[in-house]
């Protein structure tokens, strides 16, 4: 599973959709002060959404993003950025499109679709017609030689 870091502090403005995970929405605010989170444990679990627009359907249980979206789920140490994302409140997923990017505990995945499946912690990354996906994942060996100790030095 991928983690991300945290984003800045930014506008928090609360959607009670009355889902399991809190879901805070991120928008534009005249103002330059940005409120803080007020610390409670609860805010760990929010995820955090800041894009260009935004829209909440409380029939369907389905929030859009679209446009410069960044995602911010700090209890997944996670962290998201897409041209759009939706949240699919009753199936608890995300699907992030256009040039989707997710970074979690440093691993990495990169494609034109990718769907987080929450409740899993899976994610399904799907490339552009003729295209790849790319992950990083930093992989903990100790039987790989130290790039210090043990490599051989580098030829000219």
């Amino acid at each position: 599973m991928m983690s991300l870091t945290s984003f800045r502090s930014s506008p928090i403005v609360r959607l009670g959709l009355g889902v399991a995970v809190p879901f805070v929405v991120l928008g534009a605010i005249a103002s330059p002060t940005y409120p803080q989170t007020s610390g409670n444990p609860a805010d760990s679990r929010a995820l955090r959404v800041r894009s260009d627009i935004q829209e909440a359907d409380s029939n369907t249980g389905i929030v859009t993003a679209r446009g410069n979206v960044r995602i911010n789920y700090p209890a997944r140490n996670m962290q998201a950025t897409a041209t759009q994302a939706q949240y699919f409140s009753r199936e608890r997923r995300i699907v992030l499109t256009g040039n989707a990017y997710v970074l979690q505990d440093n691993n990495s995945i990169r494609g034109e679709k990718i769907t987080y499946l929450i409740d899993e912690g899976r994610f399904i990354a799907v490339p552009e017609a003729n295209q790849q996906v790319e992950s990083i994942y930093f992989v903990t060996d100790p039987e790989a030689p130290n790039a210090s100790a043990g490599a051989p030095p580098a030829t000219p």
